[in-house]
């Protein structure tokens, strides 16, 4: 179970907000427990940020008794050095600009402006992304940006501001703003369950085929909860807030360029217990490593080449080695997307060329056609469940992506592992043990007594009436089960 506490001056500078036992003055935090295995999240809202201010020694102590504190030290030395964001606001957001110019005419400022934010909000719409981003790159409480035009509008200064300089409506934007960056804050003590752990599980609600549906969601939540885990959704816009988890669980579509890869990456390095881990989603969302891992290390596939865009015989060579009919694929791609078959010259010509505008690489592979695919849920270095993935009617995918965002699928068949080809699941388990030892979805192709692996996902999908079929809600306690066991082994340490 991770705490928050919220360092202030003085006992006053609270008073306008509601009580909390979480606050704590700087002299409470200094004589206070110096290091305990519980994570702690400290929010440093002392009055002054100067070097070998109260506040620059909270933030200090803090990162020394192994605390995540915000801002760190690190932020605190970054905004005293204005090099690093006297930047042209127009890069960022043309809305911002317009607001700025609008407000700079309406308050007669001479082209000056000062805005809050807190915790990455500003109460101005058209401010929420320029917000957004410096949080990103400056996690503050709250911060003071001065803005000045020069021919574009720039940021002239930033600073920390103590709740004690707000207004009354400033006050009340802090307030809303803690009250989304942290819920811990503001639960009565005794209304809380005392859990063990807590793990962030990240989902993406506007999603269209995310790797878990809603009922599978708060069914990880359910199972997560009897093992004494607080399970808690978060989105993108809680990257700040990880530090206050022991792990975390992502549950939205990976990719290498993407906010799922920077949570990944933020949390191993704040010591969280991660799946999917970065080193898994960099191994797994590209095709061309994954292709040439299998193949060095003899893992059984189809014959796969990897195609350059400036290579002058690639349509020669995959009829030599591969022939017809042949898919084609860029290595990024998800839920069969930037995926095509040619059946001739003309159709690899069409498919390279259209795959060769997204990648500089582009796999062939031979296409093994079977009624379906097998999928082996693999986590920590077993099988935990098997399905078998239908072809769409009429289609040689399993995905068949239509106008706009209609997909459709073909049909399932979930069963135990063990009732699964031992060559199946060997084939699986070989594959994973060059990833990692996280939670993967391994898709194989079987044809008469050929086993071929299609590819390892990082991100597999586990879907209510889907994946948990024969196990049901076994299938999400194997999964918090793992967590649990990872980080009772973290807090040991």
């Amino acid at each position: 179970m991770s705490k928050l506490l919220i360092v202030v001056d003085q006992p006053t500078d609270w008073a306008p907000f509601f009580p909390s036992d979480d606050v704590q003055t700087f002299e409470q935090y200094l004589n206070g427990t110096q290091r305990d295995h519980t994570r702690t999240r400290v929010i440093n809202l002392c009055q002054s940020a100067r070097y070998l201010s109260r506040g620059y020694y909270c933030s200090l102590l803090a990162e020394a008794r192994g605390h995540h504190v915000m801002p760190s030290v690190a932020t605190l030395n970054d905004l005293s050095r204005k090099g690093l964001f006297s930047l042209e606001l127009s890069e960022l957001d043309s809305e911002a600009l317009t607001w700025l110019d609008q407000a700079a005419e309406q308050r007669g400022s001479g082209g000056k402006l000062i805005l809050r934010t807190y915790f990455g909000q500003a109460e101005a719409p058209e401010l929420k992304r320029v917000a957004r981003s410096l949080f990103e790159r400056f996690p503050c409480p709250i911060l003071e940006v001065q803005f000045k035009h020069r021919r574009s509008w720039q940021i002239e200064s930033m600073k920390p501001v103590s709740p004690v300089e707000l207004s009354e409506s400033e006050q009340d934007a802090f307030a809303e703003a803690l009250d989304r960056f942290s819920s811990i804050v503001w639960r009565k003590p005794k209304g809380r369950r005392r859990y063990r752990f807590d793990l962030a599980m990240l989902v993406n609600p506007d999603e269209a085929l995310p790797p878990s549906n809603k009922v599978a969601l708060a069914r990880f939540i359910k199972a997560g909860s009897k093992l004494g885990i607080n399970v808690e959704q978060v989105t993108k816009r809680d990257y700040a807030r990880l530090p206050e988890y022991d792990g975390l669980f992502i549950r939205e579509t990976t990719a290498i360029d993407h906010h799922t890869y920077r949570f990944a990456r933020k949390a191993e390095a704040e010591g969280l217990v991660v799946i999917d881990d970065p080193a898994s989603i960099l191994r797994c969302t590209n095709k061309v490593f994954l292709a040439d891992l299998l193949s060095n290390n003899r893992v059984p596939t189809p014959t796969t080449l990897i195609l350059s865009r400036d290579q002058k015989d690639s349509i020669e060579q995959v009829v030599s080695t591969i022939g017809f009919p042949v898919v084609v694929k860029i290595p990024d791609g998800a839920f069969s997307r930037g995926i095509s078959r040619a059946e001739n010259k003309a159709e690899l010509r069409e498919a390279l060329t259209k795959l060769f505008r997204q990648s500089a690489l582009v796999l062939a592979q031979e296409y093994l056609y079977t009624d379906y695919d097998w999928r082996i849920g693999v986590l920590g270095g077993r099988a935990i469940y098997a399905c078998k993935y239908y072809m769409v009617k009429g289609h040689w995918q399993i995905y068949q992506h239509g106008g706009g965002s209609e997909v459709s699928s073909g049909g399932f068949e979930t069963m135990p592992t063990y009732e699964v080809p031992r060559k199946v699941i060997q084939a699986a388990l070989n594959a994973t043990r060059l990833i990692g030892n996280g939670l993967y979805g391994v898709d194989i192709k079987q044809s008469g007594q050929r086993i071929a692996v299609i590819e390892v996902n990082d991100n597999p999908s586990i879907d209510a009436g889907v994946e948990d079929k024969f196990l049901g809600g076994e299938l999400y306690t194997l999964v918090m089960q793992e967590f649990l066991a990872r980080m009772e082994e973290k807090r040991r340490r």
